[in-house]
């Protein structure tokens, strides 16, 4: 296992960090999963007040004494709250149901809109229960996660509020490149959340996807492609039993640039988008946006390129089925509801015909409606 510092925390956290969002079962399990990533070099454990009995199963681990609190670093987190009132009493709860004094960090969960901003910026807001919650010493770090739009973020990091930041970003999403440039240059942590399932469900990756980065595993790649870049504090796994550790954990070591034969297995990734989407590629510039109906289009083409180009379907029905189902975590109406209004035509840089694209996208994706886990 390898350890980054965590930007201006200086706290030195393992390259892989549990995340403990699947931990649904039972205490048991979730006690035998945490106990297994410390042995295996983990040093970082990450929970939430909104990952059903996550923290109680944390807490639970800690007070049976089978895990040293000496040994792990632990970060709990709580969504933006109007004031602080609120947000003092989420915190002392979280404290309790992790039979904890203190976090090593603490992270706004969530901060996925503009309102969200403004309630951390507020004098009177949520921010001021966690200054009074350093102070005390029940928080030694302030982070914050994210779900949101690219200039949200950086609108965010720019606060200084913040000394980590937990945000998507992988080979298949990098969109918020600009962010996790802006975080370095702020000295933050930069912690990647979710990068096997939402970074494409890369553990159950179609025969296709496997061909094309053969030798290596599409996740195994994506891996790679994260942990070469120094940049990078820490990615999460989020194992739900031991025997989930041992695939992402094979690479801990493998933080090095990347190989001239990864970098051709990358190479042919994007030379297979081209040649599979042709003059229908999206080339993810938001230059679209906004849409009168609120469809997130770019996203919505994102996934049909994985579709077409990767046979990434699977993916691509698990995401899709999240619009209009998760609020601001995944914010944006489905593709059926595009009334070809044509406004978006004249943005596009590639001419794309946009109504038909995103009426394509629809009929391949639609299936189940999904929700975030804990809902």
């Amino acid at each position: 296992m390898q350890y980054r510092r965590f930007g201006k925390t200086n706290l030195s956290l393992s390259v892989f960090s549990l995340g403990t969002m699947r931990y649904l079962s039972s205490l048991e399990v979730a006690r035998q999963t945490i106990l297994s990533s410390v042995a295996l070099g983990i040093n970082h454990i990450e929970t939430a007040r909104g990952y059903g009995r996550s923290e109680e199963y944390l807490g639970g681990a800690i007070n049976s004494g089978s895990l040293s609190r000496e040994k792990v670093y632990i970060t709990t987190k709580i969504p933006p709250t109007p004031d602080a009132i609120e947000m003092r009493r989420c915190i002392n709860e979280s404290l309790k149901r992790l039979n904890l004094d203190y976090v090593d960090c603490l992270g706004i969960h969530g901060l996925n809109t503009w309102e969200h901003l403004k309630w951390v910026q507020a004098e009177d807001g949520c921010m001021r229960a966690v200054h009074e919650a350093v102070a005390s010493g029940k928080v030694r770090h302030v982070g914050f996660s994210t779900h949101g739009q690219l200039s949200l973020i950086i609108a965010a990091i720019n606060t200084d509020l913040f000394e980590f930041v937990n945000l998507h970003y992988y080979y298949f999403f990098q969109r918020h490149a600009p962010a996790i440039q802006r975080a370095f240059e702020k000295d933050m942590g930069i912690f990647i959340i979710s990068p096997a399932d939402k970074g494409g469900k890369l553990y159950t990756p179609p025969q296709k996807l496997k061909n094309i980065t053969y030798p290596f595993t599409p996740l195994e790649l994506n891996y790679r492609f994260l942990l070469s870049d120094s940049r990078i504090t820490t990615l999460s796994v989020g194992a739900a039993t031991p025997e989930e550790l041992i695939e992402p954990l094979r690479i801990a070591d493998s933080v090095s640039e990347l190989t001239q034969e990864e970098l051709l297995a990358l190479q042919r990734l994007a030379l297979q988008l081209d040649l599979e989407l042709g003059a229908e590629k999206c080339s993810q510039c938001y230059a679209c946006l906004p849409c009168p109906e609120n469809i997130n289009i770019p996203e919505v083409l994102r996934l049909r390129n994985l579709a077409v180009a990767y046979d990434m379907t699977d993916y691509g029905q698990y995401r899709y089925g999240m619009f209009e189902n998760a609020g601001h975590w995944f914010p944006g109406m489905k593709a059926n509801k595009c009334t070809e209004c044509g406004e978006c035509l004249p943005k596009c840089p590639e001419n794309l015909d946009i109504p038909t694209l995103l009426y394509d996208t629809h009929e391949r994706l639609k299936g189940k409606a999904g929700r975030r886990l804990w809902s």
